[in-house]
């Protein structure tokens, strides 16, 4: 077995003892939770994404590609640290033109996300395939379900929880899902998105 393998099977080994352990304590139904608004139109800037900001003419000032920080932040030449999560690449664009006129008459900026971050989640308990996967940002539970092979024959349909650490929304709560509100697709448990670092425990 390789090391890499052998890694990965220890992470899922020591996430699963601690969010089978969480998921027992209390808990949140999802469809007690407001209903997360449906996402913006246009592609909205996120940590991890990786950008390439062109300056019309301007090699010096032109960064073909610069991750985004934890923080939300970028570094560019002369601008130094620019805030740019939850901008699209247009308005992100306009504004570094508005900056860039200190230093350029007319400054022609255009802005690219070369790639997207995954959103990784860890899945455990009764499904086919239990594991960390990559997502798409705005993937639900059903989604993640669905990439783990779905549930086993003695998963409980009524016990899917979504383990939560940090600040903010219902950071470090234990949020619990029905199978047949997922399927159904209407309601809170329809609308839930996850994000980086959410553990799905299926008992």
């Amino acid at each position: 077995m390789s090391w890499h393998l052998s890694r990965g099977l220890a992470v899922v080994a020591l996430l699963c003892g601690v969010a089978c352990g969480h998921s027992r304590g209390a808990y949140v139904w999802a469809d007690k939770l407001p209903r997360e608004p449906a996402p913006e139109p246009g592609y909205r800037i996120a940590p991890g994404d990786v950008l390439a900001v062109r300056v019309w003419n301007q090699e010096a000032m032109s960064t073909p590609r610069v991750r985004v920080r934890n923080d939300g932040v970028v570094t560019l030449p002369l601008l130094h640290d620019v805030p740019v999560a939850g901008l699209t690449p247009p308005d992100l664009a306009r504004q570094l033109e508005t900056k860039l006129k200190t230093y350029v008459v007319n400054p022609v900026v255009t802005v690219a996300v070369e790639e997207i971050r995954a959103v990784q989640v860890a899945i455990l308990g009764e499904v086919g395939r239990p594991g960390q996967y990559d997502l798409d940002r705005d993937a639900g539970v059903l989604h993640a379900l669905a990439a783990a092979g779905g549930l086993t024959h003695f998963a409980d349909p009524d016990r899917i929880f979504v383990l939560r650490s940090g600040p903010g929304g219902t950071g470090g709560a234990r949020v619990r899902f029905t199978y047949d509100a997922l399927v159904r697709g209407s309601g809170p448990s329809a609308t839930y998105r996850l994000r980086p670092g959410d553990v799905i425990v299926v008992e």
